[in-house]
């Protein structure tokens, strides 16, 4: 079981936890440097996947346009080519 624990944490989990402390007080030291705050992480993700939702819906208007406009000749003909065909 020990093995198993090490091989996922890719060492002993005690020095797995010191490493992780050591990583996130120079990590939590430069973020205080720039003045990078966790919200501001956040709301960024938040405000691109916005930003991504929007414009992808305006694409699918585009789309559907298209759509539209191709199915005014493809219907009429997809129609009329049953037609024909059930006659024979």
């Amino acid at each position: 079981m020990s093995d198993q624990v090490n091989r996922v944490l890719g060492d002993t989990p005690a020095r797995t936890i010191l490493k992780l402390i050591v990583v996130s007080l120079i990590v939590g030291f430069i973020m205080a440097v720039f003045g990078i705050v966790p919200m501001d992480i956040l709301n960024g993700i938040r405000d691109f996947v916005l930003d991504l939702w929007h414009t992808g819906f305006a694409a699918l208007g585009n789309v559907g346009n298209y759509l539209l406009l191709g199915a005014t000749i493809v219907i009429p003909v997809f129609i009329l080519l049953r037609i024909l065909s059930f006659r024979r």
